[in-house]
């Protein structure tokens, strides 16, 4: 329609280049390319590699900059034009061949950066991608299609959507980094008093173990003693890791039941919660219940750290997922995050690499090579307090991430409304 106000209004656009393989990793800013984008949108936090090669200006990205894939591989097809916001715990990036910056204007359109962001986030927007994009071994979203995506002044009724939605983002943001903080608390634990012996070296030295009061430091030996593992403390028992916890156990699911599934797209490479589950006819496929935890057995996925807690079925319920899981279920004395947090470790994931078979690229973790990986198992008293200080920090971490997710069901909702401006949700924005 003529007149009608486009993308091409507010921004223009600042291409990526390639670089230097022999710079990456390199002390310098992180590179953003299509592995920090999300399908569909959003800024997906992760380890990122870092440059430290020629970073023009222009090429440079700071926090609240937008950035989008306008290309990429047939494969990541519904990439294209997906846009990300870079968030305040990347100090600065630099764009890569397959993304690009929008450079507003000037102040007062800059000031429409978060309509802008929603907006190429709408389904509407999606479809006009996906309608658009070309190409076979390469798709790709010329720079002329992007710019003409139509974009409505911002109305009032608009201006409130975006308020909720913003409110919503920075509710899931602080939800993840709440998350972060539990797990890195329960880590820390498992590592102090499973790996280091932390509270019993403490009472070698004659010191009280840090951070435990007296009745949980009084369960902690005062000794060490030889096993085939080393030195564990006294009272501990060596075991293989299969005596200690089950692997693979069997689960039954008949064929062709309707079953949660979860795909390996959706384990996470942190935290434990899975992005995404979705039901499907059982055919055939791991099967896992509460409780157990779900560890990538082929590469890239294991070295990408892909490792999940399964705690999102109904009791009893039995889901399924990829042939290539790993399932570990600790036996009693060992409570069920246990084996999560093994899972994370440097220790077992450092093994479970050595010992992967099989020809480049396709290797993958035999479940045999954990009959040679020992672990120290404490006595009943000693598990039954790790239980009781880390269940309810994975509990926390599960409310999080089922707030978030309803979160993001509603933003789902609301997304659509921008382009009209249909609805008016100030009292929504206020309650959130």
């Amino acid at each position: 329609m003529a007149g009608e106000q486009t993308v091409r209004d507010y921004v223009t656009l600042v291409r990526g280049i390639t670089y230097k393989g022999n710079l990456v990793g390199k002390p310098g800013p992180a590179l953003l390319g299509l592995g920090s984008i999300y399908p569909g949108g959003g800024f997906r936090e992760g380890d990122y590699k870092t440059y430290g090669g020629e970073c023009p200006p222009k090429l440079m990205l700071s926090p609240g900059d937008l950035f989008v894939s306008l290309k990429g591989a047939t494969k990541d097809g519904k990439m294209i034009g997906s846009v990300a916001r870079v968030p305040n715990s990347v100090k600065s990036g630099r764009l890569t061949q397959d993304t690009v910056k929008l450079e507003f204007r000037d102040s007062s359109k800059r000031k429409a950066s978060s309509y802008l962001y929603w907006l190429l986030r709408t389904p509407q927007y999606r479809t006009y991608c996906d309608g658009r994009a070309m190409g076979s071994a390469v798709v790709a979203l010329s720079r002329d299609d992007f710019l003409d995506f139509p974009a409505p002044s911002l109305s009032p009724s608009r201006k409130s959507i975006v308020e909720v939605l913003e409110r919503i983002e920075d509710k899931i943001e602080l939800n993840r980094r709440m998350n972060a903080t539990l797990e890195a608390m329960a880590r820390a634990l498992f590592q102090s008093w499973f790996v280091d012996f932390g509270p019993v070296r403490a009472k070698l030295d004659g010191r009280q173990p840090p951070g435990l009061d007296p009745s949980t430091a009084a369960l902690f030996p005062e000794h060490l003693e030889d096993s085939p593992l080393g030195h564990i403390p006294k009272g501990w028992t060596a075991q293989r890791l299969p005596d200690a916890i089950e692997v693979n156990p069997r689960r039954t699911l008949k064929s062709a039941t309707i079953a949660p599934y979860l795909d390996m797209k959706n384990l996470p490479t942190q935290g434990h919660s899975a992005e995404e589950v979705i039901y499907r006819e059982f055919s055939s496929g791991t099967k896992f219940q509460n409780g157990d935890t779900l560890l990538a057995r082929i590469t890239p996925c294991l070295e990408n750290g892909k490792t999940g807690y399964v705690d999102f079925l109904e009791d009893g319920q039995v889901g399924w997922g990829s042939t290539e899981y790993i399932v570990l279920a600790p036996k009693p004395p060992l409570p069920p995050q246990f084996g999560y947090l093994l899972a994370r470790s440097d220790a077992l994931r450092t093994h479970a690499i050595q010992n992967m078979t099989g020809t480049s690229g396709r290797q993958r973790v035999p479940s045999e090579c954990f009959n040679t990986f020992w672990l120290a198992v404490p006595p009943p008293d000693i598990a039954r307090r790790f239980d009781e200080l880390t269940a309810p920090l994975m509990a926390k971490i599960k409310a999080n991430s089922t707030e978030s997710r309803t979160l993001a069901t509603l933003r789902v909702t609301l997304l659509p409304k921008l382009l009209g401006g249909e609805i008016g949700v100030v009292g929504a924005a206020q309650s959130l």
